[in-house]
């Protein structure tokens, strides 16, 4: 299994968080009142899993690659300063919902737009890397780099998603499949 199998098996799980949070967006747009507690979990793992550990392996993996081409180039020049717009976003975002748990007024409309444009950034940014990116990097790798990638960049477990779930995300978990079962 190459690097880009597992970052593929991330963006999968991450999209089904992101779809979990899109519903909060339609309900939140319907009027419903969501589970702050949760959209607040789903965005705190996200923070600390992706922007904490998965881009950064990312941008290990592009800074690999970097030189091999002026299209590749360009493409991991854009992939970088959406990683740092991701990170904007869900820091923005992290703050809003810990300011509503914590009885912050914070107009409807404002957390809408927020929650709205990080799941259209995280989805936008998926579909580029998963669409454009990685196949230029597989086209571009030779077996000696995956061997080298392999040694370099060590999997590490998802704690949400890994066969072995982090005490802290257990919760997280049973809450998650909970919600898609009620949502259904």
């Amino acid at each position: 299994m190459t690097i880009l199998t597992e970052l593929h098996k991330d963006h999968v799980n991450l999209n089904k968080l992101l779809v979990v949070l899109r519903r909060k967006v339609d309900k939140l747009k319907a009027g419903d009142p969501p589970n702050f507690n949760l959209m607040g979990a789903v965005i705190h793992y996200i923070a600390h899993y992706a922007d904490g550990y998965h881009h950064p392996r990312e941008d290990k993996l592009y800074d690999y690659f970097r030189g091999r081409s002026s299209v590749l180039d360009t493409h991991l020049t854009d992939c970088a300063a959406e990683h740092g717009k991701l990170k904007l976003s869900s820091t923005q975002l992290s703050e809003a919902i810990d300011g509503v748990l914590h009885d912050a007024v914070i107009p409807m409309g404002e957390l809408v737009d927020l929650l709205d444009q990080f799941v259209r950034l995280q989805l936008d940014h998926l579909d580029s890397e998963e669409g454009v990116l990685f196949p230029l990097i597989d086209d571009a790798a030779s077996e000696e780099d995956w061997v080298k990638l392999d040694a370099l960049l060590v999997e590490q477990t998802d704690p949400l998603f890994g066969e072995h779930k982090a005490a802290e995300y257990i919760d997280l978990y049973r809450d998650l499949i909970a919600d898609i079962n009620a949502t259904q």
